[in-house]
């Protein structure tokens, strides 16, 4: 009787519940006691806990089918069930192992070291997952007998329909491998300083198609993946961190560049942000108004040098309007010296000024 068959499973599924309530309490009381000794166990098993209950769960549901003695449909839906759990508990793990062998690998390494391997990891995981989810459904899907025979007959032309979804999915296609040489060979990692069509930021997430790229204001720029194998892009942080600030100034040509220089060397020398590396102030361009003094100093990390920079051009205007007035910038609204005595006086001025339009 089919009422008698519900009865059942519902009182083998109350059963399989009891028993896994129980099962968790004294694995979790466990791993609470050795947590001193082995502080990763927790860690791995909280991971892990729920997939390996969902599958515990439907392999004692499985296997109490033929006392059940419940309709087809029942026994097909628990054996999709323990397909989907099966392939969450293999992601789960996969995740796992490699947050693993990442922490192994960033032990006692540089920063470099670390986001690279954290970048690899998390492309192959991504890769990883995407590929578990396609076999998962695979398994669901094959089944069903007569997805099971279409896909039988489908083999024999796998290699047309393998051309055909790779030119219908050439973009995708061309960003997932983009984001296999984009992590594989080095070009950026998370946590990069980048400057992307003229735009400067950090490297905040890599997945399979995009990068996430976070800028100095808050927002984020989602580039495509194939963007960075195909173009130029700046890294300021592929293998150090340390970078050159420069600050530029338009200073009058009777600047005190000696007493200018002197203070700058003072200023930065007990300016927190440089690094001690190296340092420099020069002339490095003149105009017909003004001259072009460059003043550049290294830093830890591009944050520090452009807050160096900022500090080190208002300290050298502010010192120069304070002591050197004359060495900033004017605009010339009077004639030059020796212009007047150049010019006739009346009553020729008049004829002069003609003469001297006409050659114009």
């Amino acid at each position: 009787m089919w009422w008698w068959s519900a009865v059942r499973l519902v009182a083998v599924g109350a059963a399989v519940g009891v028993v896994l309530y129980a099962v968790d309490r004294v694995v979790v009381a466990v791993t609470r006691r050795l947590s001193a000794r082995a502080g990763t166990v927790p860690a791995v098993l909280r991971g892990c806990r729920r997939p390996i209950l969902a599958v515990a769960g439907c392999g004692l549901l499985l296997a109490a089918m033929p006392w059940v003695r419940a309709p087809g449909g029942v026994g097909h839906l628990l054996v999709l069930a323990t397909i989907g759990a099966c392939g969450w508990l293999t992601a789960r793990a996969a995740a796992l192992l490699l947050d693993g062998a990442v922490r192994l690998a960033v032990r006692r390494r540089d920063a470099a070291w670390a986001g690279r391997a954290r970048t690899q990891a998390g492309l192959l995981g991504r890769i990883l997952q995407a590929a578990i989810a396609v076999l998962a459904l695979a398994g669901m899907l094959m089944t069903f007998p007569a997805v099971r025979v279409v896909g039988t007959s489908l083999l024999a032309s796998a290699g047309l329909v393998g051309v055909v979804a790779g030119i219908a999915a050439q973009s995708a296609l061309s960003n997932l491998f983009a984001g296999i040489q984009m992590a594989f060979g080095d070009l950026a990692r998370i946590g990069d300083v980048v400057v992307v069509g003229g735009e400067w930021g950090t490297v905040e997430e890599i997945t399979l198609t995009a990068v996430v790229i976070a800028t100095w204001d808050q927002r984020r720029i989602v580039m495509p993946m194939s963007y960075f194998a195909g173009r130029p892009f700046e890294n300021w942080s592929r293998r150090s961190d340390r970078i050159t600030g420069t600050a530029l100034l338009h200073l009058d040509h009777s600047t005190p560049v000696d007493l200018l220089r002197a203070e700058f060397d003072a200023y930065l020398a007990k300016n927190p942000r440089w690094d001690g590396e190296g340092s420099a102030l020069q002339v490095v361009d003149t105009t017909p108004s003004t001259l072009v003094v460059r003043a550049l100093a290294t830093a830890a990390n591009a944050s520090d040098a452009f807050e160096l920079r900022c500090d080190l051009r208002e300290h050298l205007v502010s010192f120069l309007r304070e002591h050197h007035p004359h060495a900033l910038p004017r605009v010339a609204v009077a004639s030059a010296p020796g212009e007047r005595e150049q010019r006739p006086e009346r009553p020729e001025r008049k004829r002069w000024e003609q003469e001297k339009r006409s050659r114009a």
